[in-house]
């Protein structure tokens, strides 16, 4: 599995945006999670259990060293164990849902962060096209709220170094649809984003049309 090199991703301040700084080294590893034996009928224990694998951790273990990648319907929240693979999407949903069975205080949150050159190879060329510092990205994780965890850090997911700091947190339940998620996205732009900092008075338009070649780059860094 490729490991990434961990560089300085929090420019966040730098492009005139306050975030919100996770402490240094933030995202820690799925193993502090609280451990418990994986039982009962839930679609995704049942999962799991049909693989063999009987506790939460050895189930983060799993979703972290399967190959990242887009899924073909990352609406179903069984996908990856159809596809072998996951994204920081369909990763997060599938551990979040299965904390949800066992009663654990684990949930999936949604990370809005500042895609810079730093963070994606090829991101330069789309600021320099429309003119931004930055573009809003999407990106989420697991948190306990003692401590947050990326079961996509270290894949080979098209990122230089792992996401520390975001423009935006929120909690989302474990699912949530594309749709949702966009819907989501889009009032975080209105509300905050275009409102302060370097992208304030931005179109929404634009960043929406970054955000779309933000994607593509992502995808070719695979």
């Amino acid at each position: 599995m490729l490991q990434l090199p961990k560089g300085d991703c929090r420019q966040i301040r730098d492009i005139g945006l306050e975030g919100e700084s996770l402490k240094e080294d933030a995202m820690e590893s799925y193993t502090r999670f609280p451990d418990r034996k994986i039982s009962g009928a839930g679609p995704v224990s049942n999962c799991f259990q049909n693989l063999g694998i009987k506790r939460f951790v050895d189930a983060c273990r799993f979703v972290h060293e399967l190959p990242y990648g887009y899924n073909s319907d990352r609406d179903d929240l069984l996908i990856l164990f159809k596809e072998n693979l996951g994204s920081c999407t369909t990763k997060h949903a599938v551990i979040a849902a299965l904390a949800a069975e066992l009663d654990l205080q684990v949930v999936k949150k949604i990370g809005i962060y500042a895609m810079t050159e730093t963070i994606v190879t090829g991101t330069g060329r789309i600021l320099e096209k429309y003119g931004l510092p930055c573009i809003p990205m999407v990106h989420c994780f697991l948190s306990n709220e003692a401590f947050h965890v990326d079961l996509t850090e270290g894949n080979a997911n098209g990122k230089n170094c792992s996401i520390e700091q975001f423009i935006h947190t929120e909690t989302v339940i474990p699912n949530i649809s594309e749709k949702e998620e966009y819907l989501l996205y889009r009032n975080v732009l209105k509300e905050k984003i275009l409102k302060e900092g370097m992208l304030a008075g931005i179109e929404m338009k634009i960043i929406l049309r970054a955000r779309e070649e933000g994607i593509a780059i992502l995808k070719a860094n695979i």
